[in-house]
């Protein structure tokens, strides 16, 4: 490959990420013209990706984009030891069930984002299980206590004598052993994996192999700004959402958190990021709106095809700037049998229809002021209505959650 186009992809590989270890290392794999494996390890402990997942699945993508192999490793085996990586306590490990179906799931999804025709899939259980304790201890052996004590996670749970189980040890070794078994040159994953990926790197000298060049990517902040983004945080976009629920979450970032999403969530060529990054910076009320919207319309299109991120911000329009309902809001129908002495409580009639959890959470949501009857905010959180007067008309929970009651 010529010098120029190696400096190019390089740069292309580069942008967004936090270490490479070595860059003259990928610089001299690049330079060499053939394809590269290049490894990631996803751990199947959840079901859904969410956008923040997929930052390091783009950065696969553009590899893939540049002619090289992409090796996805199901951790079916890891995910029954549990990774400990960022934790503060021991995590709960799976069963071989759970995994399996997470994996599914998982990888369905991932796969929407990669290349199919440059995509190879392992589990780690093709090798793992088939290890006997004589192979396990010859791995630990390339390995010590006090290096694992230097994992930042290892280290403060050991300082605050919080309980480090033999089992977890051995997951970065583990890990580190799937990277000789595929013969990676490249291994990819969050700042959070470090240790991990260049435990890997040992290893595959020790077996004779050129060690892996590591390349991280950062963990995408949440829709609140602060905290990375997290399902159990509610501060998510999942990749299969709806595009108006995509549309609508994103619309809610902090300006301060815009650039980080341009450059990690887009998919964009560096030029594209550096220019709208540059006009980012030179603007501010109105035109940083306009620029929040070309964001949300461009994520949503890279999940559900060219022209949704509009239809999607046409959608949202619709309902925050003009207050009318979508134009495709779910039926609920009210069964008589629901009603008592012919009436029901409005909080009740939220539960039914799904908005919200629980009868109480619904007095609760009435009470703060987010529930609404075509418009007119309810505000007794004991209401009660006949299925009459609510017949046709739009129950809405803050401001986008709505049904249209249809009397049974």
């Amino acid at each position: 490959m010529a010098g120029t186009d190696v400096e190019e992809h390089l740069r292309v590989l580069r942008a967004g990420a936090v270490d490479c270890i070595t860059e003259d290392e990928l610089r001299m794999r690049l330079a060499s013209g053939r394809s590269l494996r290049v490894k990631l390890g996803l751990d199947p402990s959840r079901p859904d990706i969410h956008i923040g997942h997929a930052v390091v699945l783009r950065k696969l993508r553009q590899f893939q984009e540049l002619g090289h192999t992409a090796v996805l490793i199901v951790g079916d085996f890891t995910a029954l030891v549990g990774d400990p990586s960022g934790r503060s306590v021991t995590r709960p490990a799976l069963s071989k069930a759970e995994a399996d179906a997470n994996a599914a799931t998982y990888f369905e999804q991932a796969q929407s984002i990669l290349v199919p025709d440059r995509l190879e899939i392992r589990h780690n259980s093709e090798w793992l299980s088939e290890m006997g304790i004589d192979d396990v201890l010859r791995l630990t052996s390339r390995s010590t206590v006090a290096r694992m004590l230097e994992r930042d996670d290892f280290a403060r749970r050991y300082a605050a004598g919080n309980p480090i189980s033999v089992m977890e040890l051995l997951y970065p070794l583990l890990q580190g052993w799937d990277s000789v078994m595929v013969r990676a040159d490249v291994e990819l994953g969050g700042t959070d994996q470090l240790f991990n990926l260049l435990t890997a790197r040992g290893l595959q000298e020790h077996e004779g192999q050129p060690p892996q060049v590591v390349l991280t990517m950062p963990l995408l902040v949440g829709l609140d700004g602060s905290k990375k983004m997290a399902k159990s945080l509610d501060n998510y976009v999942g990749i299969t959402e709806p595009p108006e629920e995509q549309f609508g979450k994103l619309m809610r970032i902090p300006d301060d958190a815009m650039a980080e999403y341009f450059e990690l969530a887009t998919g964009w060529h560096p030029d594209s990021v550096a220019e709208v990054l540059g006009e980012l910076a030179r603007t501010e009320g109105a035109d940083r709106s306009r620029l929040k919207r070309l964001l949300a319309r461009t994520v949503v299109d890279l999940y559900h095809g060219e022209g949704a991120g509009e239809r999607a911000e046409a959608e949202f329009d619709l309902v925050f700037k003009e207050h009318a309902a979508p134009s495709d809001v779910e039926e609920f129908v009210l069964r008589p049998e629901e009603l008592r002495d012919g009436r029901i409580e409005v909080a009740r009639l939220l539960a039914l229809a799904g908005l919200v959890g629980s009868n109480r959470e619904g007095r609760r949501k009435i009470t703060e002021g987010g529930v609404s009857l075509d418009f007119q905010r309810v505000a007794d959180p004991l209401a009660d209505v006949a299925p009459q007067d609510v017949d046709g008309r739009l129950l809405q929970l803050g401001r986008r959650s709505w049904v249209r009651i249809v009397a049974g």
